[in-house]
């Protein structure tokens, strides 16, 4: 029996990747880019706690030039930078030990090279001498939200899809996913299918504050042919449906990136010890009220705001590029 905590309980660390392939990124500006976005988010969440970012030896001495002595470097190969997705889902058994409670990744259903990125949380295990507990699925851990206190919610439609567990039906995808995080119930919206690289996780929609407390961005005026938006929508109306409080932070219009299938999710940010490390998108209204919105939800931490636009850029944020150790 096992259970996975809250973002928000204790951290005994975070982890981090360093996205280096140029089988993803054929623009060596853009990788440049994104890797000075990873190396603000590490610097940043180890004023806070530890951060140890993966990355092959071969790159650690250019990596040193950009990262804080702060974070610790750690010899594991990665491609790309999605942590919350490649990496370990770390669960607490009964005794209180740590363990992975592993979801397998396959490149979101064998869209992009993975052949290191899908060795990561074994990696990991290996080096904290940790056990692996197969969860049977095929996924990530950004494609569900969990309260850490008996509740998930989750898209249908990046979970319930041939490119992950083709062989498994929803009610038995929910009873692994239960499992895998030692919850008790799920609420499950359909999401969209094949319009995005995740088939959209809902991490970046919709984020478990507390039990029973939900954050989530919604566009004030939403496109009426937008897939996304008649998700967000409908996502919405079930999670009121069962009963939880959901508040909601309107998505930016003004923004620096324009580009039609940029994310701006506030939504997307990371819980660690003391602070919440959120995205900001240049639209002072709606960052200062997304501010205000997780410094409610988060009383008595720090809220810092950082510009990761190359992240938004590639489809995902801050909360997708962490994952938190709990803390023992």
């Amino acid at each position: 029996m096992l259970f996975v905590p809250a973002e928000e309980a204790p951290h005994a660390r975070t982890f981090m990747m360093w996205p280096t392939s140029r089988q993803v990124y054929d623009d060596p500006l853009i990788l440049e880019a994104t890797q000075q976005s990873i190396a603000d988010i590490a610097n940043t969440i180890a004023d806070f706690e530890p951060v140890t970012l993966l990355a092959a030896r071969q790159y650690h001495l250019a990596i040193q030039k950009t990262v804080s002595r702060r974070v610790e470097l750690w010899d594991i190969p990665t491609e790309d930078l999605w942590c919350r997705d490649a990496g370990p889902l770390f669960a607490v058994l009964k005794n209180g030990s740590l363990a992975i409670s592993h979801i397998q990744f396959n490149g979101w259903g064998e869209k992009q090279v993975h052949r290191h990125d899908a060795a990561v949380a074994a990696g990991i295990a290996k080096r904290l001498d940790l056990p692996m507990i197969p969860s049977g699925l095929v996924g990530e851990a950004g494609g569900v939200e969990h309260d850490g206190h008996g509740r998930l919610m989750a898209h249908e439609s990046s979970w319930a899809i041939a490119n992950r567990n083709p062989r498994l039906s929803r009610d038995v995808i929910e009873d692994l996913l239960l499992k895998a995080y030692g919850a008790e119930t799920i609420v499950w919206s359909d999401g969209v299918r094949g319009e995005d690289i995740t088939d959209y996780h809902i991490d970046s929609l919709a984020r478990f504050t507390g039990p029973g407390q939900v954050l989530m961005n919604l566009p004030e005026d939403p496109h009426r042919d937008d897939p996304f938006h008649l998700a967000a929508r409908e996502t919405q109306t079930r999670l009121l449906e069962a009963g939880l409080d959901v508040d909601v932070i309107p998505e930016p219009v003004v923004r620096r990136i324009r580009h039609v299938d940029f994310v701006a999710s506030y939504a997307n940010y990371y819980a660690c010890n003391g602070a919440i490390i959120a995205a900001e998108f240049g639209d002072a209204r709606t960052d200062a009220l997304a501010r205000e919105a997780l410094s409610r939800h988060y009383p008595g931490r720090e809220i810092v705001m950082l510009n990761v636009d190359p992240l938004g850029e590639l489809g995902g944020g801050i909360h997708c590029a962490t994952q938190q150790m709990p803390a023992t």
